[in-house]
């Protein structure tokens, strides 16, 4: 199978499963599926957590279970109103 055949979606890690498995909830369908890390991200040893955004990877043969490829930079800025000048 080419690499252009697999489906790839974004979404948020909901819960850590036994056995270096995950939940995830995809964006904008809404649905709940599990995934795994990649033999890369495996080696290079990063840690996914409940809450971090990952791009998955799907089989088309099978849509409930995923291959984790990518965590995506966390993109939350801390942003305080400017207090008034006195």
């Amino acid at each position: 199978m080419s690499k252009k055949q697999f489906v790839e979606k974004t979404g948020t890690v909901i819960e850590k499963l036994p056995d270096a498995k995950f939940l995830i909830k995809l964006d904008g369908d809404e649905s709940v599926v599990t995934g795994y890390l990649s033999g890369k991200m495996q080696r290079a040893r990063i840690r996914v957590l409940a809450g971090d955004r990952v791009k998955v990877e799907f089989s088309p043969y099978d849509l409930n279970t995923g291959r984790i490829n990518f965590r995506l930079k966390n993109q939350v800025v801390n942003v305080e109103e400017p207090k008034p000048i006195q």
